[in-house]
């Protein structure tokens, strides 16, 4: 980025359409879905307003007060701060704000102006504004807000941004543009009076007006953690932080003492202050609220009490059956391409090392992991569709008095169904939580969550044993073996979360406030970008670390060569053969062949890497001249010792058990550490998931045996 161009902030509530601004004014693609908490940290980028003039824009996490309770609000309340007091403060804020919730929005809009910064309001969604035969007086809200000016649009229908892009130059073409007085809160005299110990305090360490030093005095007494930013923004010493602290505590308890809420109060004088003046000059048509809006119809039953949750189960049992059912072809066609490709190259190159790792390594391996794409886009396209349509909101909503019991947090409900596509965002989703140990639980348990990466084993044990069957008519057992490993990762996570949760101590205390957005139709093109997307990142990532370990396990499966001709190579005498058995007795009584002990070795990089790891070790120990297929090369497995096959339904369903618990993904780990900024949390993370693997797995094989199961 160029930082010689002018910067201009990007601000607004979660889910208020900002991201999609964002990406209208800077050609950018970045995820937009309708539910809180897309930006979870700054994003940067350039737009040009015109052949002379470009900017940059800072998109800043969604947040609806500078009065921070959880990590990505505390990124905003931080930099805002940094602009209070001079520090790489943007040449104008766009503030974007939902024109259907405008009281609410302006909220955040009204603390946004006291910076002395040129304030565009971006009056987002005005499309359902009209829609509703309703209409906003832009003008009169820009005078009376005292803002630099306020321009209706809809960022989904794409109208309204020339406008933003001509109001923007207006600012960034006027050297010393002059800043409009902007109405302000009443302070009472009496709160006036028990605040100035306070105020007093805060006026020896900085110059600003007793407006601006008041409102900063009201968000310290509203949550401690503004004595935390404040400290770190003036450099405050311990001495000063203990006298703040005493300060701000017994103004707190005057404050209760008068019958008010000292939590409350910032929020209480600057709401009665916008409802005076919208409320009193007609700006928008307040009979809205009278009306039930179609989302209010829809939600009585989706988000009823009994039939909400049956609902929500029901969606999940058909996203999983069709995972397994609907890729079924496009799954054929790929592993057909990908056996061409292999006996192709088997017939082009000569014998020799080139020919058998382009086949055995390479081929065998990426393509092993390339067969199960259909799935996992199926996956991402249904999760995306429950994003965009604001389902995904209704759920958190819905899950919050279950997830209070269990430790969680409503809002972990988002952050733990996107780990059923990859548990890294869905780590970083967390940032949204407000209090530290709901946060911490939700990240100690993403990870049972059965991500995307654990789809590829799931899907190849389930095909070469588990038979295709129907059950009670409309059921299918393949698919309920799915499902139901889908469902024992979820359980799990709950009852982990609820003895986790007796072991961690609060550090403060939470609320669950978030926004129920409208339901809507998702955009065809920005679902299939999304799915497109991901579906490209899953192959080029796992691709680079399948080939990278398929190359060395290849190595590692075929060598050493025997030094006498006359004796034959056999793969268990190879490098990778001597680890597997050397692990095989710790895993025997899971089930597991020493095959499977270098599967799961090799998946610690990334859990796909099991299939692609068994595929290299069948073609390296086949020798011939055809490529094996890998469900076949199970399927026809034979125990030397017995005669009997050595993969059966129970051991497919004991190695599928194993991974739905196990601890391997290496950059998960690394996501965790940098979240939490300790390897405590990522180490016991890695110690109970294991152990939990390796007990569930021993249960499942072992006490399939004593009741008689193959």
């Amino acid at each position: 980025m160029d930082n010689k161009m002018p910067l201009i902030a990007l601000m607004g509530n979660p889910n208020s359409g900002k991201t999609a601004i964002f990406n209208l004014l800077t050609g950018m693609h970045q995820k937009v879905s309708n539910y809180p908490g897309i930006t979870v940290e700054q994003r940067r980028g350039n737009a040009q307003l015109s052949e002379n003039c470009a900017v940059q824009i800072m998109d800043m996490p969604g947040t609806y007060s500078l009065t921070p309770e959880s990590l990505d609000e505390k990124i905003v309340a931080q930099q805002t701060l940094k602009w209070l007091n001079g520090i790489d403060r943007p040449k104008a804020i766009i503030s974007v704000v939902d024109a259907g919730n405008l009281s609410r929005n302006l909220y955040l809009t009204s603390q946004v102006m006291e910076f002395g910064i040129p304030v565009i309001i971006a009056l987002n969604m005005m499309d359902r504004v009209k829609r509703k035969n309703q209409d906003i007086d832009a003008e009169k809200l820009q005078k009376i807000l005292g803002v630099h000016s306020v321009i209706p649009m809809s960022a989904r229908e794409k109208w309204g941004i020339d406008e933003l892009q001509s109001a923007l130059l207006n600012v960034i073409n006027k050297a010393n543009i002059e800043v409009s007085s902007h109405i302000q809160m009443e302070i009472p005299e009496e709160i006036e009076r028990i605040i100035t110990p306070i105020s007093n305090f805060l006026n020896a360490k900085n110059n600003h007006d007793n407006y601006i030093t008041n409102i900063q005095t009201l968000r310290i007494i509203t949550r401690k953690s503004g004595i935390e930013l404040y400290s770190e923004s003036e450099n405050l010493n311990a001495a000063e932080i203990k006298s703040l602290t005493i300060l701000r505590d017994k103004v707190a308890h005057e404050i209760d003492e008068l019958g008010l809420n000292h939590r409350i109060l910032e929020a209480t004088l600057r709401f009665e202050m916008l409802d005076n003046a919208l409320m009193g000059n007609s700006i928008i048509n307040q009979n809205e609220i009278k009306n039930q809006s179609r989302s209010e119809r829809i939600d009585k039953i989706l988000t009823h009490k009994w039939m909400g949750p049956l609902i929500f189960i029901t969606l999940l049992y058909g996203i999983f059956q069709s995972i397994f059912t609907w890729a079924t072809i496009p799954m054929q066609y790929i592993d057909s391409g990908v056996g061409y490709l292999g006996n192709y190259c088997v017939q082009l190159f000569s014998q020799g090392i080139l020919r058998d790792l382009l086949v055995e390594g390479i081929i065998s391996g990426v393509g092993a992991i390339l067969i199960f794409l259909p799935q996992i886009l199926i996956l991402m396209f249904f999760m995306t569709i429950l994003e965009d349509t604001g389902y995904m909101a209704r759920v958190a909503f819905m899950m919050d008095k279950l997830m209070n019991k269990i430790g969680l947090h409503g809002k972990s409900v988002l952050p733990l169904m996107s780990g059923y596509a990859c548990a890294i965002p869905g780590i970083m989703a967390t940032r949204t939580i407000d209090s530290w140990k709901e946060r911490l639980i939700t990240i100690m348990v993403l990870p049972l969550m059965s991500c995307s990466a654990r789809l590829p084993v799931y899907t190849l044990m389930i095909g070469a044993f588990i038979p295709n069957k129907p059950i009670f008519g409309f059921l299918n057992l393949q698919g309920l073996t799915m499902v139901f490993m889908y469902f024992l990762g979820t359980v799990t996570a709950m009852i982990i979360a609820a003895i986790i949760s007796q072991f961690i101590e609060e550090k403060g205390k939470s609320s669950f406030v978030m926004e129920m957005p409208p339901y809507r139709m998702p955009l065809a093109i920005s679902l299939f970008r999304q799915v497109y997307t991901r579906g490209k990142l899953f192959v080029i990532n796992a691709g680079k670390i399948i080939m990278a370990i398929s190359i060395v396990l290849w190595f590692l499966a075929s060598f050493p060569k025997p030094e006498s001709n006359g004796i034959s190579f056999s793969i268990q005498n190879s490098y990778a053969g001597k680890i597997g058995h050397a692990i095989e007795p710790v895993i025997a009584p899971l089930g597991f062949d020493w095959k499977i002990g270098v599967g799961l070795i090799t998946s610690f990089a990334a859990r796909e890497v099991m299939v692609s790891t068994l595929a290299t070790l069948y073609n390296v120990e086949d020798e011939g001249d055809d490529f094996v297929g890998i469900t076949e090369a199970l399927k026809n497995e034979v125990d030397p010792l017995t005669g009997m096959p050595r993969y059966t339904p129970l051991v497919a369903l004991s190695i599928m058990v194993f991974y739905v618990y196990a601890a391997q993904c290496m950059a998960t780990f690394a996501i965790v550490k940098n979240e939490t900024n300790s390897w405590k949390w990522p180490l016991i993370m890695i110690a109970y998931m294991t152990g939990l693997a390796y007990f569930g797995s021993l249960l499942v094989y072992q006490g399939g045996q004593m009741l008689g199961l193959v």
